[in-house]
């Protein structure tokens, strides 16, 4: 399980898991919790690339947004492992 910690966002952290590398698992913490579990629930069984590729660029409040945080979460995750 990795944890990202959000910036510039109404929610604090993301919870997920990949495995073979597809979405297993996404938690956002705080947030609008409709929202956040809808874009979680979409990102299940999708490739890391293609969630990154949907999400990334995204605009809420400022520069980013959840599902742009995710984006930043999965592209870290992808530069270390």
């Amino acid at each position: 399980m990795e944890e990202y910690k959000t910036k510039g966002t109404c929610s604090k952290k993301i919870y997920f898991d990949v495995k073979d590398d597809k979405i297993d698992y996404v938690e956002f913490v705080g947030g609008c919790k409709g929202n956040t579990q809808g874009v979680a629930k979409l990102c299940l069984g999708r490739p890391v690339d293609e969630v990154i590729s949907l999400l990334e660029g995204i605009e809420c409040r400022g520069n980013t947004s959840c599902p742009d945080q995710l984006a930043q979460a999965l592209k870290e995750y992808k530069a270390n492992h």
